[in-house]
């Protein structure tokens, strides 16, 4: 057995950290130090969890295979990449819905005004 195969086996948190910080330093060569959304330089000797720090976010959603594969990664601020978080279709959809329902009550009430 390689060393790798037992180290996934007997520490799998160490293992995943060398695989994050692989994949990590892989993309900043590819993509450099600046976040992809703002274009502000990150700082990667934050700890963990900070919001200046840096963040592997998933391009285009897909399976499972296609989300690990580099070309879909890129990195950006956490706090950039918590911003898009609720942006998903279903929640566009509710927004817009809202918006129309409160246009529609405007006007119903300014037309009561004028009768």
């Amino acid at each position: 057995m390689s060393s790798t195969l037992i180290a996934r086996y007997v520490t799998p948190w160490k293992f995943r950290r060398e695989q994050d910080a692989q994949r990590l330093h892989a993309i900043r060569q590819r993509d450099g130090d600046d976040c992809r959304r703002c274009r502000r330089p990150m700082r990667f000797d934050l700890p963990a969890g900070h919001d200046s720090g840096p963040k592997v976010e998933i391009i285009v959603p897909a399976t499972t295979d296609e989300e690990e594969a580099l070309d879909n990664l890129c990195l950006c601020h956490r706090r950039c990449n918590a911003e898009n978080a609720d942006f998903t279709r279903e929640v566009q959809e509710r927004v817009r819905r809202k918006n129309e329902a409160e246009l529609f009550s405007r006007s119903r009430r300014r037309a009561a005004k004028r009768a």
